[in-house]
């Protein structure tokens, strides 16, 4: 029994010591405190993560925990600054539209967070994966020229006010889409196709069947008739196809 004991505790504290230990990490871009978040020390490659509207919440801690966990050093960004975290959805989408509107704005404050990342783990494998608003921020991450083997955008909105800003692409894009997402218009998805086309970019966009906006987002609820929902097999099978990617793109 003692043995027994002995080998259950043995066990436990493999399994604990084997879990990933984020800190935050508090940076600057001029006078405004920022506060991300790293984790991992994987010889794999480097990801940076970017969050959703909501800011660098617990949630988006698990997602860079999740990473970590596959072998990759990883830093979450954060974009909105330190403390700025929305309270509501409605104060989420007052907060966004600036970045949105601004996307010289949104790309510097992403590649502050990739910056950061370098010094942590200075690695020519890095990606970028981002969730919602974060899908649409690593594309724009992208389009600024900033040299990522991979891009991922979870549930992004693709559009583009400056197309023609693909040429600096020099990642492989891959868009984890749900194909009832009510948020991205048909006209946007083939404005993004086009765009992929034009400047022959290796990109790939994969359509979810049943799924909705914030398809990965197990706090968005399961009733796709508001626009946004959470789908177990959307989710499970997207995790799947950006496993496949990055290890693709870091040969």
């Amino acid at each position: 029994m003692k043995n027994l004991f002995a080998l259950a505790l043995l066990s436990s504290s493999v399994a604990t010591a084997a879990q990933p230990q984020g800190q935050s990490l508090v940076y600057n871009i001029g006078a405004q405190a920022f506060e991300g978040y790293r984790v991992g020390s994987g010889k794999k490659g480097s990801v940076l993560v970017v969050h959703d509207w909501m800011g660098l919440t617990e949630r988006t801690k698990a997602k860079a925990d999740a990473f970590a966990e596959l072998g990759y050093t990883v830093f979450a960004v954060d974009v909105f600054g330190r403390g700025v975290r929305p309270a509501s959805a409605d104060a989420a989408r007052e907060n966004s539209v600036q970045y949105y509107k601004n996307r010289t704005l949104l790309r510097e404050r992403v590649a502050a967070g990739l910056n950061q990342l370098q010094k942590i783990a200075p690695n020519k494998n890095t990606a970028a994966v981002g969730y919602c608003f974060g899908g649409t921020s690593v594309i724009e991450l992208a389009r600024s020229g900033a040299e990522l083997k991979a891009i991922v955008s979870f549930h992004g909105g693709l559009d583009s006010p400056a197309p023609s800003d693909g040429k600096n692409i020099k990642a492989r894009v891959l868009a984890l889409h749900g194909a009832d997402d009510p948020y991205v218009s048909a006209a946007n998805l083939l404005a993004f196709e086009d765009e992929m086309r034009t400047h022959k970019i290796d990109w790939q966009l994969i359509k979810f069947g049943g799924a909705v906006h914030s398809f990965t987002d197990r706090s968005a609820g399961n009733d796709n008739s508001k626009g946004a929902a959470y789908n177990e097999r959307a989710d499970k099978r997207s995790w799947q196809a950006m496993k496949s990617f990055l290890e693709e793109s870091f040969q």
